[in-house]
């Protein structure tokens, strides 16, 4: 068994979400099964225990780890889940461009933006879950710095950092005729104004993309 930093999951009921896009100014609700989603945004010991990334030395372990791509999120979440016993969502293909997810795996593996939508609203209608200072670090309030996982209050279901934070990965494409193979990113982050942390704010980068604002959470199937 592994004993290493431990990843608390937590169950997420099924229900429906209307996911929006500025851009396009397109709507579109999507049915969204039960899940689990990682309480947190995965953090640099669990990231550097699983990897073998250099140890953090400074106690800031329980930082989300960022500086993180989407590529490196998905084979993260195929380490883990060999960790785990589990099997590997995720066939990276040779060609170094090519993922298929296996959907029925138990693998742990990045929710999708419907899941994450869904969950962060947790069962709320308005563009946060809470007061913003209350459940987010942001440009207002953060230091111009990352913080610790869980500092601010969580949502309903029990997640934390939803909004603000660090940027978090999703499994989605953006929109591939205009933006080719670039992925999903949402909740906000840190450097980002309070516009930006809002459950329905959609931003898209290229999926080798790694900045400092920008981490991930971790999804399972439920059951």
């Amino acid at each position: 068994m592994d004993r290493g930093p431990q990843h608390r999951m937590t169950a997420v009921p099924p229900g429906e979400v209307t996911l929006s896009d500025r851009r396009t100014r397109r709507s579109w609700t999507v049915q969204v099964a039960g899940c689990l989603l990682g309480a947190h945004p995965v953090t640099r010991d669990l990231y550097a225990h699983v990897t073998g990334a250099p140890e953090d030395a400074g106690g800031e372990g329980r930082l989300p780890v960022a500086d993180v791509s989407w590529w490196d999120a998905v084979r993260f979440c195929n380490a883990l889940s060999l960790r785990a016993g589990c099997t590997p969502v995720y066939d990276l293909r040779p060609d170094g461009e090519t993922v298929v997810q296996d959907t029925e795996a138990d693998g742990y593996r990045l929710p999708t933006e419907a899941e994450w939508e869904h969950a962060c609203r947790a069962g709320t209608e308005g563009p946060r879950y809470g007061p913003l200072d209350d459940i987010a670090w942001y440009r207002e309030n953060s230091g111009d710095r990352i913080h610790e996982t869980g500092a601010r209050l969580p949502n309903a279901w029990g997640l934390y950092d939803m909004l603000g934070n660090v940027w978090e990965w999703c499994w989605d494409v953006y929109d591939a005729e205009v933006y080719g193979s670039y992925r999903v990113l949402r909740g906000g982050g840190w450097f980002d104004e309070h516009w930006s942390c809002r459950a329905s704010v959609r931003r898209r980068s290229h999926p080798t993309f790694r900045v400092d604002d920008v981490g991930f959470r971790l999804a399972r199937n439920a059951g």
